[in-house]
């Protein structure tokens, strides 16, 4: 009983904010220590001397919620692809929206031969390295390297590695000096790009604003800085996948004209216009 009270209070609760019920059963199955499906699969049953603090903790994990706090941060961990990764305050949380520019990568990365090195730049959690390393090991040699200049996100990046133990290699720097006079096969790179200023969800409050904006007007400015970077480490034939707003596509298309060709926009799980690729000349 003490399961279903608890919920139907959660559920109650954020909607009084518009959140969705699903956060009250991913709070709750946190701290229960089971995966959100079991909360419906199974009876769970509660120790009587258990019950008051757990009983405490979810209703101190909804009064979080209901602050903004996102429930990835509160659990401390993000599901992205296959895998959980770790995550809080200092790292952007992964989102459903990249695993499709994941996915294209992967597919692209059959055309070339092994062994075939990979740059992350800007790589936060290293969902989008960790993930291009798991699911291509045992199939094909990818060499994975993941860059990423801010101290707060480092520490959940080797987390993330550690945890998946992938062969990822970290490089701390920014995607402006990263890797000197190295050559790689492909660069993925999901930027800051939100306009400096722009209106976000509440909940945007609590991640680290240097992942979230890319510069004033247009959010241009580090997402250049990434091509630039890009145009650098990449052979001829390089593949670059990059991540943007839904109106950055033509903008980005034109700064990647000089450097780049088979420049291609990719629309995500919401049909909007999410990231675009390109092969270096």
């Amino acid at each position: 009983m003490l399961v279903k009270e608890l919920l139907n209070f959660g559920k109650e609760q954020l909607a009084t904010k518009n959140i969705g019920s699903v956060d009250a059963e991913l709070l709750l199955a946190n701290i229960l220590g089971v995966n959100r499906m079991e909360l419906h699969a199974r009876t769970i049953d509660v120790p009587q001397e258990d019950s008051d603090s757990i009983r405490e903790s979810f209703i101190k994990a909804i009064a979080e919620r209901l602050s903004g706090k996102p429930t990835q941060y509160i659990v401390g961990s993000a599901p992205f692809r296959y895998l959980e990764y770790e995550v809080g305050p200092g790292v952007l949380i992964p989102r459903p929206e990249t695993e499709v520019m994941v996915d294209e990568v992967l597919h692209q990365l059959n055309a070339f031969p092994d062994p075939v090195s990979l740059v992350d730049l800007g790589s936060g959690t290293g969902a989008i390295a960790i993930s291009i390393a798991s699911e291509t090991a045992g199939k094909k040699e990818v060499h994975v390297v993941a860059v990423e200049k801010s101290d707060e996100a480092l520490v959940w990046l080797k987390r993330n590695v550690e945890k998946h133990d992938q062969n990822v290699r970290i490089v701390s720097a920014s995607a402006k000096d990263a890797l000197e006079g190295i050559k790689c096969d492909v660069v993925v790179a999901n930027p800051p790009y939100l306009p400096d200023g722009a209106n976000i969800p509440e909940e945007l409050n609590f991640e680290p604003k240097q992942a979230l904006f890319g510069g004033p007007v247009n959010g241009m400015e580090i997402p250049i800085e990434f091509i630039g970077a890009a145009s650098r480490l990449l052979k001829s034939a390089g593949l670059f996948a990059i991540e943007h707003n839904e109106l950055q596509g033509p903008l980005i298309a034109a700064e990647l004209e000089k450097d780049f060709e088979a420049i291609a926009l990719h629309k995500d799980l919401t049909d909007r216009p999410r990231f675009t690729t390109a092969r270096r000349k």
